[in-house]
């Protein structure tokens, strides 16, 4: 898969920008975009809340510890960030999944997570 391809969401549709601040995605585009060097499958758009991020740094995922050395900031509550899809399939599994963006979410994504469970998180579903 190339970037510069325009990917889509798990709704079939353009996949939209995910968060410029702070600037997420596995090419720090602001997209949850992927390719096929991205093992991790950072393809879910998620707006993090405390309890995910504590949970995440629990399992060996910290999300809220600043590396400059890689432009990451730390995230807090509320920020968007394109997390790993199958952290968060295991965040949903133990009970800690946030809230989602479908319309920010890449199609990839339903490689690992179906959409009727998506749904079930989605913020932007009317």
């Amino acid at each position: 898969m190339n970037k510069e391809i325009i990917q889509k969401n798990v709704l079939g549709e353009k996949l939209e920008t995910c968060s410029a601040d702070p600037l997420t995605g596995w090419f720090r585009d602001g997209c949850c975009n992927t390719d096929e060097i991205d093992h991790g499958v950072h393809t879910v758009c998620a707006r993090v809340t405390t309890e995910f991020l504590e949970w995440a740094k629990s399992v060996g995922n910290d999300l809220i510890t600043p590396h400059d050395e890689f432009g990451f900031p730390g995230l807090k509550d509320g920020d968007c960030w394109c997390v790993c899809a199958g952290t968060y399939a295991q965040s949903i599994e133990e009970g800690k999944a946030c809230r989602i963006y479908l319309k920010k979410t890449n199609f990839k994504t339903l490689e690992i997570i179906p959409l009727e469970k998506l749904k079930q998180y989605a913020v932007d579903l009317s």
